[in-house]
């Protein structure tokens, strides 16, 4: 029977089956040599106390193939992302990539516009009024925008006075006394035309009804433009169609060659009589003169005009 071995002091403790197994391998001395002193002293191993852990949902992965054991140690792995990060592309199909790809909120969807109506080609002037009466035509007169000129107007001018009609006086365009009252050849150049027809036994209450190529006033009392004078010219000539008078008295250089459709200097125009041929076939008597507001500045050539009147008066 083998002797007992004492076990040297600050040696690591064994069981009497471990000791046999040191002994038989021959390294029971060694294992038993006590360990060199320590410069300080060893920390009392702390036992390791198991804490509960709560349940998480780990991501699946995949396990790495095998590792041959010639193989270099496995280099660390960072953690995988979280479960959220890791969604299948199946439940992601259907949504665009600009947006997968963004970040913040997704874009409002632009707001649905319906397409408007395209507005109505207006009516020309000469087909809306062609079944008018006076009393029409004036309310469309004075709702009128078929040209720029009712965009600074004050009063539409339709024109004034008495029926039947024996002359129809045509002037320019309404001024500023016009545009302001709304009514035709007022204030001074107003006040001489009525003195003018008076001295031929006329009256704009009676026999005479007064109006203007132009039924809005032209800023600065311009001459209107040809645009402007093609917008408003059916208003004329269906007055002319509706009054049916006797003779046509045109004041100015402007309105003469507007309604005879010309371009002669009011010079060559005065002194004899033209024809208006109208679309029924008449022909109406036209005898041009000077317009009043001339007159006032130049006194010299109301002689001229007392001529012109006489021309019209013996036409009778």
């Amino acid at each position: 029977m083998t002797a007992p071995v004492s076990i040297p002091q600050g040696a690591p403790r064994v069981n009497p089956l471990q000791r046999i197994w040191l002994r038989e391998i021959g390294m029971e001395r060694l294992w038993l040599r006590p360990a060199p002193a320590a410069s300080r002293p060893a920390a009392e191993p702390q036992a390791l106390v198991s804490k509960p852990v709560l349940p998480v949902q780990a991501p699946v992965v995949q396990a790495p193939a095998a590792v041959p054991e010639t193989a270099a140690p496995a280099v660390a792995v960072a953690p995988a992302a979280p479960a959220a990060a890791a969604e299948p592309a199946a439940a992601r199909q259907g949504i665009p990539a600009s947006i997968l790809n963004r970040n913040g909120p997704p874009p409002r969807p632009a707001p649905k516009v319906e397409a408007e109506a395209p507005e109505a080609a207006p009516i020309p002037v000469a087909e809306a009024i062609r079944n008018s009466n006076l009393d029409e035509m004036r309310e469309q007169v004075v709702a009128c925008a078929a040209c720029g000129l009712c965009k600074g107007r004050r009063n539409a001018v339709f024109g004034h006075g008495g029926q039947p009609t024996r002359w129809l006086v045509v002037g320019e365009a309404p001024g500023e006394q016009e545009d302001r009252q709304g009514q035709p050849f007022v204030g001074r150049s107003g006040q001489l035309l009525d003195a003018m027809l008076s001295a031929v036994s006329m009256s704009r209450e009676r026999d005479v009804f007064i109006t203007n190529v132009i039924k809005c006033r032209p800023p600065g009392n311009r001459n209107p433009k040809p645009e402007e004078i093609a917008a408003c010219s059916p208003y004329l000539m269906r007055q002319i169609a509706l009054l049916k008078p006797e003779r046509i008295l045109v004041l100015g250089r402007f309105a003469a060659q507007t309604l005879l459709g010309t371009d002669a200097t009011i010079g060559s125009l005065r002194g004899r009589i033209h024809h208006l041929k109208t679309d029924e076939g008449r022909q109406i008597p036209v005898v041009v003169s000077y317009h009043p507001a001339y007159l006032l500045r130049s006194p010299g050539e109301k002689a001229r005009a007392w001529q012109d009147l006489k021309l019209a008066a013996r036409m009778d």
